[in-house]
């Protein structure tokens, strides 16, 4: 099959989406190459410079692919799902301007699900700020639960700072601040099935290579230039669990075998997120992985845009 110059001012997406390690960025790499694309990445650890062999960034990957929302924020930004959709808006427009055509990549469930259900999201209000800050872990979790009785996102209750940008939220869409939503698209969403067993393979193999090729290093670096270890903790489990080792709370093996068991029970959480897109009526064509997943996948997209052109 040859290369398809996709160059019209259509307004279609290709979403690809699948459980850590499955091979998103490789498929997402070749398919944008083949249909003259760029890649959005979808990933919430990725937009963190520094953070590179724990979030999976795989740059090498790309090679001449242009993407976008890697390496945008530093360390200790609070970056969130608002100002993801703002970047995503932004970067989704640079493409189309492009004439290219935009891949929507990655494994971070809320992130997907805000573009792909178009969430309705406001700025968080800053103004209590200080008052709010004065206020302990107890009275704040109650005030959060006061305002959001139903949370779609649990974690917001995992720290003062994510307690407090929770709150100023939830009081900002009760000021009636501005809105901000996904561009709409016509999206044809992709999915690598895999089986769970070559999944858990896939992983425990991915983790063993990145603790050769530096990973702990990393962790101990970003601490050194000034991010704490309660802010690496809430940057992912590599993140969480190594920062452990090297404060002599786990042992380099109990280390491994936290951080392995834990990724396992992430990529199960993942697979969750995916079939409550589906139950949210988002029609997610799966790929078996033991097909020629790429043939597979370039074939069901020509297909797709010649119909949606």
């Amino acid at each position: 099959m040859k290369p398809i110059k996709q160059s019209s001012d259509s307004d279609t997406m290709i979403c690809i989406l699948g459980a850590t390690a499955t091979g998103k960025t490789r498929l997402a790499v070749a398919l944008a190459e083949h249909f003259n694309g760029e890649i959005i990445s979808a990933d919430s650890r990725q937009v963190y410079r520094g953070l590179d062999i724990g979030s999976g960034k795989d740059l090498d990957e790309y090679g001449s692919t242009p993407y976008h929302l890697i390496d945008i924020v530093d360390p200790g930004h609070e970056f969130n799902v608002f100002e993801f959709v703002l970047s995503y808006n932004e970067a989704l427009q640079k493409i189309r301007a492009n004439k290219k055509l935009p891949f929507l990549v990655g494994g971070t469930g809320m992130y997907l699900d805000a573009i792909l259900s178009a969430y309705q999201l406001t700025v968080r209000n800053t103004n209590h700020s200080e008052s709010l800050s004065k206020l302990s872990d107890t009275e704040l979790s109650a005030k959060l639960n006061a305002l959001l009785p139903q949370q779609h996102n649990t974690s917001d209750s995992a720290s003062r700072a994510r307690m407090i940008s929770a709150i100023e939220i939830a009081l900002a869409e009760q000021a009636g601040e501005p809105i901000v939503q996904a561009t709409p698209s016509q999206t044809l969403i992709l999915g690598i099935a895999m089986p769970r067993e070559t999944i858990r393979e896939r992983i425990t193999l991915r983790l063993k290579q990145r603790l050769a090729h530096g990973l702990i290093e990393e962790v101990e670096r970003l601490n050194k230039e000034g991010v704490s270890w309660e802010q690496l903790h809430f940057y992912g489990l590599e993140y969480r669990f190594i920062s452990q080792h090297l404060q002599g709370q786990l042992s380099y093996n109990d280390m491994y075998q936290k951080l392995n068991s834990a990724i396992h029970q992430f990529a199960k959480q993942q697979e969750k997120w995916f079939r409550n897109l589906e139950k949210k009526g988002h029609n997610i064509q799966w790929i078996d992985r033991k097909n020629d997943i790429e043939s597979v996948a370039k074939n069901m997209l020509a297909d797709y845009l010649s119909h949606h052109e």
